[in-house]
């Protein structure tokens, strides 16, 4: 699960339906009435920016059913809305409570100390490998059970290397949003992926391989009893250094 909702699970989107659920009431509000919205939603930055937004996009021509037939289906959202509302608030809650749980364990540092890994993520990682150091033998197996490591399958001589189809899709969904999130968090992260880009990889083949390279150093720390290196788990490539002619 992310912490960042979108689309009509925004909190701003939710109580700007609440207060305005028909697209004749959602052009009325002025940037002050925008504004107070914006903060009861919960926004501290960039509020400006934020009530100039919904002000222009609140104000562009809309499509209008009859004034009868829109005044019931503002009255049907919102008691979608409220279904939604208590929906939201329990996944908020169950998120609380699984992060409360994760932070308790002792394998909690050490999977966020992963570039990309949060508390949520970092609990599905441990939710899905388990803490049974004995599961698995070594890295290879981890990556294999994670859908990581690629098949190569060898006929005669041809050779055709696919990505793993029998995997828990649960912890390659993870590890996923995993490899992305590093993108951003780790130089180290970004410039393997970048190579395999060069290399010919596509997107998918490429932030897959970076998963398999990171689950493999989880699996390393954690049977370790060590925190994340980016150093060691990205090693500047070596300078070719060209022979000197004599």
């Amino acid at each position: 699960m992310s912490n960042r909702r979108e689309g009509i699970f925004h909190p701003i989107a939710r109580v700007l339906l609440a207060a305005a659920p028909t697209p004749q009431e959602a052009s009325r509000p002025t940037r002050a009435q925008l504004r107070a919205l914006v903060k009861k939603a919960g926004r501290k930055n960039t509020i400006d920016a934020e009530v100039e937004r919904l002000f222009t996009a609140l104000r562009a021509p809309m499509m209008h059913q009859l004034p009868l037939v829109e005044q019931a289906m503002g009255r049907q959202t919102l008691a979608l809305l409220r279904q939604l509302d208590a929906a939201c608030t329990s996944a908020e809650d169950l998120a609380e409570a699984a992060t409360e749980a994760f932070q308790d364990h002792p394998d909690a540092e050490i999977i966020t100390s992963f570039p990309g890994l949060g508390p949520l993520s970092g609990a599905r990682v441990l939710a899905e490998i388990g803490d049974d150091r004995s599961r698995f033998v070594d890295a290879r197996g981890l990556k294999a059970y994670a859908g990581a490591a690629p098949v190569t399958r060898a006929s005669g001589r041809s050779t055709v290397v696919m990505a793993r189809r029998v995997k828990n899709r649960r912890l390659a969904g993870v590890g996923y949003m995993w490899a992305f999130s590093a993108l951003s968090h780790s130089t180290g992260a970004r410039a393997h992926y970048d190579r395999r880009r060069e290399a010919g990889d596509r997107h998918t083949a490429a932030q897959r391989n970076l998963f398999n390279r990171m689950i493999g150093c989880l699996h390393h720390c954690l049977t370790r009893r060590t925190h994340f290196d980016e150093a060691v788990a990205f090693p500047t490539p070596r300078e070719a250094h060209p022979t000197l002619a004599a």
